[in-house]
């Protein structure tokens, strides 16, 4: 028997252990606690961390760390990274496919469908980083001498609650859009299938993204948003993954400080999106500026 049949037989395989994503990094949980995962038929596929307020509080720091870089880079330079994150998704599809099957109940095709659908979808919003402030944006008419100038800007940090049973395509369909336009994220993960998320953090930890600018926090949904719904140094979030009680719940907690909140409402992920969640957390800003005159004839531009 040679020695690597040998070793075939005697090797014990190497569970993957799944960690939080957090400011580029790969901590445990803060409380040091996990769950159960399991699949649709009940069977266990691996335990993932049960954020805390801790681990919270730290990504929301990492977020508005990473926030100046970020909306202060090019939207050609966005778009770049986003599309590095499609080229990367592209090497683990077999991976995700799997993971996706398992959290959702998919036969193999219909699995690797939806990951296919999902790396377009990246490739689809990294096309947009560069145009969207062409159409939302714009010169304005006015009464006077002057140009009045409107451009999109980033809100800042967002916390998105990932759709519950999307746990892929729907997951991309929220995060993308929020990054492409110059915000940060804080991503919670779905609390029954949280291990394409999870995964999702090791793509973007080595696709250029900088640290920061996406965070995934997985656990109980519900005791992860409370805190970030209330907290003054997140300016929106978007309820995809509530239901209606908990929805109600974090949105009046969001008030507080005025946060931009995009409510829940039914989605076919499959379909290609508007830019709707694009402009969702984009603020206008508007510059007045005076013409002038050119040379001694006073000729305006």
């Amino acid at each position: 028997m040679s020695a690597v049949e040998k070793s075939e037989q005697q090797r014990l395989s190497v569970f993957k252990t799944y960690k939080l994503y957090v400011g580029g990094k790969f901590p445990r949980s803060e409380s040091g606690r996990v769950y159960e995962v399991t699949d649709s038929k009940g069977k266990w596929l691996a335990n993932a961390p049960l954020s805390s307020r801790k681990d919270a509080r730290d990504a929301v720091v990492a977020a508005r760390k990473a926030f100046g870089g970020w909306s202060g880079a090019t939207a050609y330079n966005r778009g770049q990274i986003l599309y590095r994150v499609a080229e990367m998704l592209e090497g683990r599809k077999e991976q995700f496919a799997r993971e996706v099957a398992d959290a959702e109940g998919l036969s193999k095709s219909k699995a690797a469908a939806v990951v296919d659908a999902a790396i377009d979808r990246w490739v689809w919003y990294a096309g947009w980083t560069d145009k969207i402030a062409q159409v939302v944006g714009g010169g304005n008419p006015v009464a006077g001498p002057f140009f009045n100038l409107s451009t999109p800007e980033p809100t800042g940090v967002v916390v998105v609650l990932a759709p519950q049973e999307s746990s892929f395509l729907g997951l991309v369909s929220v995060i993308a859009p929020v990054i492409a336009t110059g915000n940060t994220a804080i991503v919670i993960a779905s609390e029954k299938s949280p291990l394409p998320a999870l995964s999702l953090g090791e793509v973007l930890a080595t696709s250029d993204l900088p640290g920061g600018v996406v965070n995934v926090l997985s656990g109980r949904t519900a005791e992860i948003s409370a805190p970030l719904a209330a907290h003054q140094d997140v300016n929106a979030i978007d309820l995809a993954g509530a239901d209606d009680v908990l929805a109600k719940e974090l949105e009046i907690a969001a008030a507080d400080n005025l946060k931009r909140v995009l409510r829940p409402q039914p989605v076919d992920y499959s379909m290609v999106p508007g830019i709707e969640r694009l402009t969702a957390f984009l603020e206008t800003k508007t510059v007045w500026h005076p013409t002038g005159s050119l040379g001694a004839s006073g000729s305006s531009y």
